[in-house]
């Protein structure tokens, strides 16, 4: 497909998301061919589907938002959040050691 049938086929899809229009390969391809621009079926129908139960207009907010930080800073707080717990097992676990090391080294403290 050429870059400019390609990019009329990706405005058509925008247009339609626009207008609240479901996209599908036969409403891309009746943008294109009222542009006069020669689309394939094929590839208005596979854009269609590559766009179907998605929003598009979510996707082109999300662009210039820095969308890619988006899912490291979710991940951080669910980290964050069970941090504590793990951070309160490993206090315990310092805190057994110790004991411990007392008992292996074959005196106490009042022996």
């Amino acid at each position: 497909m050429s870059n400019t049938a390609e990019l009329a086929a990706t405005y058509a899809a925008l247009i339609l998301a626009d207008e609240g229009v479901e996209i599908t390969g036969d409403k891309i391809t009746a943008l294109t061919s009222a542009a006069k621009v020669e689309v394939e079926p094929i590839w208005a129908s596979l854009l269609a589907k590559a766009l179907d139960g998605k929003d598009v207009k979510a996707m082109l907010t999300a662009v210039g938002s820095g969308g890619g930080a988006a899912p490291a800073a979710g991940a951080a707080a669910a980290a964050g959040g069970a941090a504590p717990a793990a951070e309160e097992k490993a206090e315990e676990k310092k805190e057994e050691a110790k004991e411990e090391s007392d008992d292996d080294m074959g005196f106490g403290l009042f022996d």
